[in-house]
């Protein structure tokens, strides 16, 4: 709609116009699009009013209603029954694919996200990579992306070989069966604890890694074990999230992919040695990159040297996207840069999407000496105060469980994804779950809602509409723009855009249903409950870009 007013007043207007010209007033009583004809005053040697009244006496268009000048402004007013008309005939036809797009052209986007370390507990530090990553991934693929989900998981390292040493000299198996991470932890942790006073147990942790990366049968055996009972452990989290993955490849599949990379490194000359270590050296005022140690191993950079080298073959990527924190934007900028000295013109098609913490009274919430904080345990209490609220509100509702389970998780991920993924945020699961407020319930809420009218309603096929008033009027142009939310949020790679959208349609929504008798008007009821629809399939689909579930009743 924006850019059909652009065009006919740019047909009329004496100098070019630009979409960022184009403002929406905060008021709606002032229009539904303003033009300040400011800028245009000096070029024109003419007062920005006498420019807004030529303007506003010249333009023409099916949509526009009338046009004012007022104060060197152009105020539009639409034409609501005809754009209205169109909206809701437009989603109604479409439904679920209302704001898709094939600007992607299926091209590939692989996303590296989540990526938890294996015998390590899956704490609130991996939610956030996980559900914006997820989050993105069902953004692109509504642009005509194809997204290839990465779970790169951390599966090697010297810390194994420490836990194989702690496991053979006091693990147990069945204790290892029946609570894989928190005893893998706990090994890990005594480890530690008693290498204090043994040194010489960090030496039998460095032996046991060694053998591991030799190919020792029995090393190997315990690494696999421990692996697969961390996978399934962190499976039951990702099925509460209902977050899937299209490679689990994790470190240790990249071990025979590492000596061709610094080999060609070493070919291309770029490898120079420092202080006995090999290095590529960077643009000025860049640190050199590290690629091997003074020892000759390898380092986290070598490795996701060889992950993209093998990304960009296996899957021929338009673009790379890494979904890790803020504090790893040096080590991307890095490898994007020795990637283009290796002659790699995709090198620029690497992203790196940086997010901040997660705080709990302005810390962060791993950092308490001897508390790491689960996400499994957090989801499940947030699952179960979900559930209370239910008991309270609506004990009757016949699915509680599972809507319960909707609503405890979609408000976790709805209090991440509605900030903007670079900033902190601080975790209070009681605000999170409230119904009120910018929250994941609200919008569920409000969905529900509209369900309830619908199902009183029964069927209707008609969109015939008499006039639209002011409610109904906000929730329509919000409807609008929905697309291009959509498209802004894959631009941006910030899923924060859809969160926001999200409540504002929902916000407008109750205005309507508390200001509009949806039922009980017979001239305008028809159109009422088009509209209604229409909210339901936007909601649900705003929801569903987010990772959440809409329950139809709350």
């Amino acid at each position: 709609m924006k850019m059909d007013i652009l065009q006919a007043l740019q047909t009329v207007s004496p100098v070019p116009l630009e979409e960022h010209m184009l403002e929406r007033p905060a008021n709606s009583k002032l229009g539904d699009f303003a033009l300040p004809c400011f800028p245009f005053a000096k070029a024109l040697r003419k007062s920005p009013v006498a420019i807004a009244e030529e303007i506003a006496a010249s333009v023409e268009h099916p949509s526009i209603r009338k046009a004012e000048a007022v104060n060197g402004y152009v105020n539009i007013f639409l034409n609501r029954t005809a754009i209205t008309d169109d909206i809701l005939r437009m989603i109604l036809d479409k439904s679920v694919n209302y704001g898709s797009s094939n600007e992607g052209n299926d091209g590939v986007v692989t996303i590296d996200l989540s990526s938890p370390n294996i015998a390590k507990p899956f704490s609130m530090g991996h939610l956030r990579s996980t559900v914006i990553g997820n989050s993105i991934a069902y953004l692109l693929e509504k642009n005509g992306y194809k997204p290839v989900k990465i779970n790169y998981i951390g599966d090697w390292g010297t810390q194994f070989g420490k836990l194989l040493t702690a496991y053979r000299k006091w693990g147990n198996e069945e204790e290892v069966r029946q609570e894989p991470i928190k005893t893998l932890l706990r090994l890990y942790i005594r480890f530690h604890e008693e290498a204090e006073t043994n040194p010489s147990l960090n030496d039998e942790g460095r032996a046991a890694f060694k053998a591991l990366e030799d190919g020792d049968a029995d090393a190997l055996a315990l690494w696999e074990w421990f692996k697969t009972e961390s996978l399934k452990e962190f499976q039951r989290i990702y099925d509460l999230l209902e977050v899937t993955f299209d490679s689990y490849n994790g470190e240790a599949y990249y071990n025979d992919k590492m000596e061709p990379i610094v080999q060609e490194l070493e070919d291309k000359g770029l490898l120079v040695e420092s202080d006995g270590a090999m290095v590529v050296e960077l643009e000025e005022g860049m640190p050199p990159c590290l690629i091997k140690k003074s020892d000759g191993a390898t380092l986290y950079a070598t490795r996701d040297l060889a992950a993209a080298i093998d990304r960009k073959t296996n899957y021929d990527f338009v673009k790379s996207i890494y979904v890790v924190g803020n504090e790893q934007s040096l080590h991307f900028t890095q490898v994007k840069q020795v990637l283009g000295k290796m002659g790699h013109d995709w090198a620029s098609d690497i992203v790196h999407v940086p997010f901040g913490l997660i705080l709990q009274g302005g810390k962060k919430m791993s950092t308490r000496k001897g508390k790491i904080v689960l996400l499994e345990e957090v989801l499940k209490e947030a699952i179960k105060l979900a559930q209370k609220n239910i008991e309270e509100k609506n004990p009757m509702l016949a699915n509680k469980s599972e809507v319960a389970e909707a609503v405890g998780v979609g408000a976790i991920l709805f209090s991440d994804l509605k900030q903007h993924r670079k900033h902190d945020i601080e975790f209070d699961l009681e605000t999170m779950l409230q119904t009120e407020g910018e929250t994941g319930p609200y919008v569920q809420y409000a969905h529900a809602r509209a369900n309830s009218i619908l199902r009183k309603a029964g069927a209707t096929n008609s969109v015939a509409i008499d006039e639209v008033n002011d409610h109904e009027w906000e929730t329509i142009k919000l409807l609008e723009q929905f697309p291009h939310s959509v498209k802004r949020a894959a631009e941006e790679l910030d899923p924060s855009v859809i969160a926001k959208y999200a409540v504002d349609l929902a916000q407008a929504f109750n205005s309507f249903y508390g200001n509009v008798q949806v039922l009980s008007d017979s001239t305008n009821k028809a159109y009422r409950i088009a509209l209604t629809e229409c909210v339901v399939i936007v909601l649900k689909e705003s929801l569903r870009l987010l990772g959440m579930k809409a329950p139809e009743e709350m």
